[in-house]
């Protein structure tokens, strides 16, 4: 039920030896248990920077933003206290940069830095790195970040707490016959997955054994040049499952929560299009289950600060453990807008040591419905990025409707980030009214200078199957086939 934690019944440190961490790190932590902060160094850009700044300066925090060569004019930097150049405009010259980011969170003079979302997010050493600088991470300890990081051993480390798995593989050799009996064994079609990273990258399907050698190859090539991790893993390939992920806050002292879930099935190459919640058309009951038990495992583990349980769920299989997010999600607006609950202030809050029952002292019973869309600087058509200036960028408001982008008009999107320009959440007092709102706003939205996924993502609304909640991750492929003409037949 709403307003319910899970306490670790071991003494406060016990996780300690689950995680093999040294007396240093115990002391580090015992240190750092109670701390406020007072700078916060922003490593991020765009939407997550923006939104960051924003809780932050709510709080009464001073703020430090950070930007490369392209992004020396977003409007967001005049938010910030500070605003440090860190580099050129290709990521790796500044916001994979760690060097220089670290280096603008001593100049500045920060006690606290938040990854946001993407870039150094998930990046375990990086964590370490402003840990042993005596700053905070505003996200879960680096041990934690690590043990997720890895896909195939996450998926053994919840399964060993009893969470529900699909069938899939250990991380495959190089032998062929062994990949191939692997193949076999799940049961075609399988998923080929890179062990690290996300976004989609490296994940392909297989039907025979013939098409699994070939993608694995090619998925481990493409792993080792995006990820540095080469290991690749099969899972079983599901048929039109739902993607369902459950919000998780937890502090550092053994308690830990959930915030309901997210249905984040309309996908377009395993990247998140249109995400909404309570998830529709499932049973409350089904869906408050399966969150209550990820909390108790949650806190068996020893997690802390804020973290995504990733999951697929089919009416036959139930759910299934895909991944653990260590940071803020992206779609953490739907969240927000049917709990009231500011997850990034929660984020600060809990870095900075308070315990959980005095940053949320209840999680509310979800109200109403929200609904959010991303909008891409992409071609409708060829979903090919569209980079270029914003001759003209004016998103439609309204009651009901929140706006979360790092753009204004005049500003140019850069061929160098993800084409990603604006957030558009619908909430309503029903699944139809978000719907209706979010479409309203689409439908009023006026950009030019770049093209834009906004057709697709009003078709995607006005689907039949989307406006009864029977989404799926395979929705948008049966969207766009629904545009098509029908070919001529011969005479």
């Amino acid at each position: 039920m709403a307003g319910t934690w899970f306490s670790w019944p071991a003494p406060r440190f016990s996780a300690a030896w689950r995680w093999g961490l040294s007396h240093c790190d115990v002391k580090r932590i015992e240190l750092m248990t109670k701390r406020p902060i007072s700078r916060i160094l922003v490593a991020n850009r765009g939407a997550a920077a923006a939104r960051i700044l924003r809780a932050a300066q709510a709080m009464g925090i001073e703020t430090v933003a950070v930007y490369s060569e392209a992004d020396a004019d977003l409007p967001y930097l005049a938010m910030a206290g500070q605003a440090i150049p860190i580099g050129g405009a290709a990521p790796r010259e500044s916001y994979l940069n760690q060097d220089a980011i670290l280096q603008a969170m001593r100049h500045s003079g920060a006690d606290a830095l938040h990854p946001g979302y993407g870039f150094l997010s998930e990046n375990a050493g990086f964590a370490a790195k402003v840990e042993d600088s005596g700053a905070i991470f505003i996200g879960p300890a680096a041990r934690h970040i690590d043990a997720m990081g890895h896909k195939a051993r996450a998926r053994d480390l919840m399964a060993g707490q009893g969470m529900p798995v699909s069938p899939s593989s250990a991380v495959l050799g190089e032998d062929p016959a062994d990949i191939a009996a692997a193949g076999r064994t799940i049961g075609y079609p399988v998923m080929v997955k890179p062990a690290g990273g996300g976004g989609g990258i490296g994940m392909l399907t297989a039907a025979d054994d013939a098409q699994l050698l070939a993608a694995v190859e090619r998925a481990r090539s493409m792993a080792s040049r995006s990820f540095g991790v080469p290991d690749i893993y099969l899972e079983k390939l599901l048929q039109r499952p739902r993607h369902i992920e459950f919000q998780i806050l937890a502090d550092r002292s053994g308690h830990a929560c959930h915030v309901f879930e997210r249905d984040c099935s309309v996908q377009r190459r395993h990247q998140k299009v249109i995400e909404e919640a309570p998830a529709p058309g499932l049973s409350r009951s089904i869906t408050r289950d399966m969150a209550q038990e990820i909390a108790a495992i949650m806190t068996r583990i020893g997690y802390d600060n804020i973290g995504t349980v990733e999951t697929l769920h089919t009416e036959a299989d139930g759910f299934g453990f895909l991944e653990v997010n260590t940071r803020l999600q992206v779609e953490h607006a739907v969240t927000e807008e049917i709990t009231g609950i500011d997850l990034v202030r929660c984020q600060i809050r809990l870095a900075a040591g308070e315990p959980l029952a005095h940053v949320l002292p209840t999680v509310p019973e979800p109200d109403g419905h929200a609904i959010q869309a991303r909008i891409y600087a992409e071609d409708p058509v060829r979903f090919l990025p569209s980079p270029g200036p914003l001759k003209v960028f004016r998103l439609g408001v309204g009651e009901g409707i929140r706006i979360e982008t790092g753009y204004a008009e005049g500003n140019t999107v850069t061929p160098f980030y993800d084409p990603m320009i604006a957030k558009v959440i619908a909430k309503g007092v029903d699944r139809e009214d978000a719907i209706r709102r979010l479409d309203a706003a689409l439908a009023a939205s006026h950009i030019e200078g770049v093209k834009t996924n906004i057709p697709t993502l009003r078709a995607i609304l006005a689907y039949p199957a989307f406006r009864a909640g029977a989404v799926h991750t395979g929705l948008i492929a049966d969207v766009l086939a629904s545009q098509k003409p029908p070919a001529s037949s011969a005479a």
